[in-house]
């Protein structure tokens, strides 16, 4: 059970979930003329949503444990804890099982979730092939035949699906519309999350430029991945800043700043640190520092 413990990678589940709370808290103050009427927040929405996020990191760690040993990126010069499938731990083929039993979860609460918020509707149509994409892109990230992540597109994907699809998706199935104004807090979770994956790529630069994997960070080399780490995090901070900025209703929705001196000096750490491998406690600072922002940026709007 340790094992796959292990591959499930839970020290990645907080940041799937933030952008649920974050979409669910924009919808709990949609339900006065914030940004659109009734209905709005929807606790069954929440939990259903939040299974379904937890669902497909999972998956994703998954194939991306089976991936990465497929493509021999998961080797003895690899920085970080040591994959299950590259161990021994697991073999190929439950792994393979593994991803098939998840990825069916997903399917089935991710169907529930759009039935239960918007009923047989052409959106529920639109959001069914959005959950199937959401299923794909975390299946193809590392695994199988020309995976997305070893072209560089990894971040992109991780943008659309941790910040805009997210943060947006969830506030339309609870409140079933949709207003600009989110975008600001989709936008800063889409880079807070992107960072994360950053922080990763620069770290294994040298091992992915060596087995292939085109990240990113391995086309634009450390120097410039740090300054687009630095555009990643701030652009975050300050969408953020932005959005409370132009809808403050109550002092609590700045409870979140406290939390923004993670990533800050998260940031710090990236420009001292000059060797890649060096970096990797970083990526536990920064995910963190994206959670807490999420828990109480959420918490401001929720009790506000």
């Amino acid at each position: 059970m340790k094992h796959w413990l292990s591959a499930f990678r839970l020290r990645t589940l907080p940041l799937a979930v933030s952008s649920i709370l974050v979409g669910s808290a924009l919808a709990h103050v949609a339900d006065g003329a914030t940004y659109v009427g009734p209905p709005a927040f929807r606790p069954t929405i929440l939990i259903l949503a939040l299974l379904t996020a937890i669902l497909l990191q999972i998956l994703s760690n998954l194939a991306n444990d089976l991936g990465d040993h497929q493509h021999g990126t998961d080797n003895e010069a690899r920085v970080g804890p040591q994959r299950a499938v590259q161990s021994g731990a697991i073999s190929t083929a439950a792994m393979k099982r593994a991803m098939l039993i998840c990825g069916a979860l997903a399917f089935i609460t991710g169907c529930a979730l759009i039935t239960m918020a918007l009923g047989l509707t052409m959106q529920t149509l639109a959001f069914l092939l959005l959950g199937l994409a959401a299923i794909g892109a975390a299946v193809k990230y590392t695994f199988g035949k020309n995976p997305y992540g070893y072209a560089g597109l990894g971040d992109l994907s991780v943008f659309l699906f941790f910040g805009i699809v997210g943060v947006c998706g969830t506030f339309y199935l609870h409140t079933r519309g949709f207003h600009p104004a989110v975008l600001l807090p989709a936008v800063a979770f889409g880079l807070l999350s992107t960072g994360v994956l950053n922080v990763n790529n620069m770290r294994d630069i040298h091992n992915d430029e060596a087995s292939g994997k085109r990240t990113l960070v391995v086309r634009m080399g450390s120097a410039n991945a740090r300054v687009y780490h630095t555009f990643l995090v701030v652009g975050g901070v300050v969408c953020l800043l932005m959005f409370t900025l132009l809808g403050t209703r109550s002092p609590l929705q700045w409870i979140y700043l406290p939390a923004l001196f993670l990533p800050l000096l998260h940031l710090v750490k990236v420009w001292r640190t000059a060797e890649p491998r060096d970096l990797d406690p970083q990526l536990k600072v920064l995910a963190l520092g994206t959670f807490f922002t999420a828990i109480l940026f959420s918490f401001g709007l929720f009790f506000w």
